[in-house]
């Protein structure tokens, strides 16, 4: 494991650092950064870090969210966001024509603890258009329902996975993202070809179903946007992991605005 990533992985009374994680990013320039709440649990306060950039030639842009570590204990998603963040600022045309805002850690308390659910014992990624009271779904809620996402990305890790694969939903497109950032993220990891993934059917590390309450676009949102989840095998190397992730997002992005501009020429 690189010194980075050692760093993001430095604890305070035991804990994972929140402030050391974000600091590379809230010291970058040219993305803006916010804290969504704050919301309080056992007696601290929390807030919801997001990230916006807005790549060239985005006046009317693609909106894309991007969405890791609803699972505390699944920090590579957490870590690729980041990665991909101070990739596109060095290289802004990676993001040309895409606005995109970025949730690194949707589960403070989990991420801090080292855990799968927040430190009120939810699974928050099972919480999601059920009335849930949990401050983290309703601010991801609100941003799910006001952002006018075209695409939402999740970032997840599997430990009963030996491979990568992903979850596809929404926008009819979306299959024809997810196949191609397999097949670069397949370079660096080992794709999961089994039948049955995760309890679902699956062809070629490819799922088309998802649990219920999973953090999703509203019903009937119209236009829908693609919705892609992609998990890594959790017990694969970090840094391995975390490269995956990266290369599939680029990929994801490369392939959109491809796939655009191809339809707006016939």
């Amino acid at each position: 494991m690189d010194h980075t990533l050692a760093q993001h992985f430095t604890t305070e009374n035991g804990r994972r650092s929140l402030q050391a994680f974000l600091e590379p990013l809230r010291g970058a320039h040219d993305i803006q950064a916010d804290q969504l709440g704050p919301f309080e649990i056992g007696g601290e306060k929390y807030s919801l870090p997001r990230f916006k950039f807005r790549g060239p030639n985005s006046s009317d842009p693609i909106r894309i969210g991007i969405f890791a570590a609803i699972h505390g204990d699944e920090p590579a998603g957490a870590l690729a966001a980041s990665r991909f963040l101070l990739a596109v600022i060095k290289s802004p045309e990676l993001a040309e024509n895409f606005f995109l805002q970025v949730y690194p850690i949707c589960n403070p308390t989990g991420f801090e603890d080292n855990t799968r659910c927040s430190r009120r014992g939810r699974d928050l990624n099972r919480e999601f258009w059920r009335a849930s009271v949990e401050p983290e779904i309703e601010i991801l809620e609100h941003e799910l329902r006001t952002s006018h996402f075209n695409g939402i990305i999740q970032l997840h890790a599997d430990d009963t996975s030996d491979g990568l694969y992903g979850f596809v939903r929404g926008h009819t497109l979306t299959e024809n993202l997810l196949r191609p950032a397999l097949s670069e993220a397949g370079k660096i990891l080992p794709r999961n070809i089994n039948a049955l993934i995760d309890g679902f059917a699956a062809r070629d590390g490819i799922i088309y179903e998802q649990y219920e309450g999973v953090l999703a676009a509203p019903a009937r949102i119209d236009p829908a946007p693609f919705e892609i989840i992609l998990e890594t095998p959790h017990h694969a190397p970090m840094e391995l992991q975390v490269e995956a992730l990266v290369i599939a997002m680029r990929t994801i992005l490369s392939e959109y605005r491809r796939l655009i501009s191809f339809a707006a020429n016939i």
